[in-house]
């Protein structure tokens, strides 16, 4: 018996191509998502390198949500697990836990590869992914531009997995005619746009402090991406790490089509509960709250004193500076089908007070309902009132949540490293190097603040 389709259920990327008059059925929507295919491929002796791990596990879990009709991976078959995941020993096993496939060869489907050096020009779609130090990016595969530097830090490694599944969506869904043609990426030691990424930047520290007490603000699409980042940093002792989980929230079907850390098996369960086991199955301490974040309360001196914030709604935004963090990094995301690929990254405390950055007017617009949903009234598959709340739910994709996370958990590494944060990013996939970069002044406050830290393994 098929789903019903309501807000709960309807995956976040086929609603864009709702919304956007794409297709005009869910049934439609089904068969052009269950038409993309992607391939992903590493030379062995790549495979049996940790930063490349990372940076092919993060496409497949990105992509595997988008590209429903398969992500097939070749060249890892034979490669042993070298980054800290739970429950597989080889690499192939893992790639199989985030919906990949093992393959033989390439066909002729898109295809990402993973770091090395130049390929053979490709008729089709292809490109390759870079990381060193903190700067992340991606090229056309046959280009021969390599980023000089020092071995990356994860969080540049997972940047340059999502900018690559994302120029192979806006190739697939024919939203850029030059995805998959250009070369872009960015620096999160200084993500000036002014700034060549592909040049080594002598000023990148080596990543030495990692933070120690984090609280998260909603466990859903950004929520789990900030935790897919802090897992993959390097801890010496993982139960350093400690983290309080804040949302109210259950896992819903649609859940899995934007969170990276969501199984269809948690379906029903609370986000704190399946997310805390996520964590403490990798040696992460975890205190949760299961209430609504609001200005109702004080935090306390031993609790988390920088917040990372995933909420989708300007009510909660607005309490963020009222409670007594020293920091809050918040991201927010496009929710219409024409900007879910934009990005808008606030720091605070900055000149501006949350109350003035998110006014009561931001959230009570009334959605528009496509004509979509009105047939699905028509057919007597959803009434008017889920129609109604069905077009108020975002449209959302997974490599827009990690890009976003990827920012902002590099404003927390850089604090501890000395560099200065950034009070406002705001950023558009389609136009990566138009993007637009505030940086605090020299003598702000963040630059006083202790977050908290541990040290990181060196390897």
């Amino acid at each position: 018996m098929d789903m019903p389709v309501n807000g709960d259920t309807l995956h976040r990327l086929m609603k864009q191509a709702l919304d956007s008059g794409t297709v005009e059925s869910v049934e439609a929507a089904k068969r052009l998502f269950e038409s993309y295919r992607l391939s992903v491929s590493i030379d062995p002796a790549d495979a049996d390198c940790p930063e490349h791990q990372t940076a092919l596990l993060t496409v497949v879990a990105l992509a595997s949500r988008v590209f429903l009709g398969g992500v097939q991976v070749s060249g890892a078959s034979g490669a042993p697990l070298l980054i800290r995941q739970v429950g597989s020993k080889s690499l192939a096993d893992e790639i199989i836990q985030h919906g990949g496939t093992i393959a033989s060869g390439l066909g002729e489907d898109p295809v990402i590869y993973i770091g090395g050096g130049a390929r053979p020009r490709h008729n089709g779609f292809a490109l390759r992914t870079h990381a060193a130090g903190w700067r992340g990016g991606i090229t056309p595969a046959h280009s021969d531009v390599e980023i000089a530097g020092k071995a990356p830090i994860a969080t540049a490694t997972t940047l340059s997995s999502a900018l690559a599944v994302a120029e192979a969506y806006f190739h697939v869904s024919k939203a850029l005619p030059s995805a998959g043609r250009r070369t872009l990426g960015m620096s999160l030691w200084n993500p000036n746009p002014n700034v060549d990424w592909r040049v080594d930047d002598p000023f990148e520290p080596a990543l030495k402090y990692l933070p120690n007490r984090i609280w998260l603000i909603g466990l859903g699409h950004l929520g789990q991406a900030y935790l897919w980042n802090l897992g993959l940093l390097p801890y010496a002792d993982p139960s350093a790490l400690f983290l309080v989980l804040q949302d109210i929230d259950d896992v819903t079907t649609s859940t899995h089509s934007t969170s990276i850390l969501t199984t269809p098996s948690m379906v029903g369960q609370k986000k704190t509960r399946v997310i805390a086991d996520w964590a403490e199955t990798r040696g992460n301490s975890v205190s949760l709250i299961e209430r609504y974040f609001a200005d109702d309360f004080t935090r306390q001196p031993l609790e988390p004193a920088i917040a990372l914030c995933g909420l989708d709604n300007a009510l909660g935004r607005r309490a963020l500076d009222k409670v007594g963090f020293d920091m809050v990094v918040e991201a927010g995301l496009g929710r219409g089908h024409q900007d879910f690929q934009k990005i808008r990254l606030h720091v605070l405390p900055g000149p501006r007070k949350a109350a003035d950055i998110w006014p009561v007017a931001d959230y009570a617009n009334a959605p528009v309902i496509p004509d979509a949903y009105q047939n699905l009234v028509k057919t007597g598959s959803l009434d008017q009132c889920g129609a109604t709340l069905l077009a108020g739910k975002a449209v959302g994709a997974p490599f827009v949540g990690m890009v976003a996370s990827c920012l902002a958990v590099s404003e927390i590494l850089r604090i501890l490293h000395g560099g200065r944060p950034c009070q406002l990013v705001d950023l558009d996939l389609l136009s990566v190097d138009h993007r637009h970069v505030v940086q605090m002044a020299g003598n702000n406050e963040l630059a006083q603040i202790n977050p908290g830290f541990t040290e990181a393994l060196v390897s």
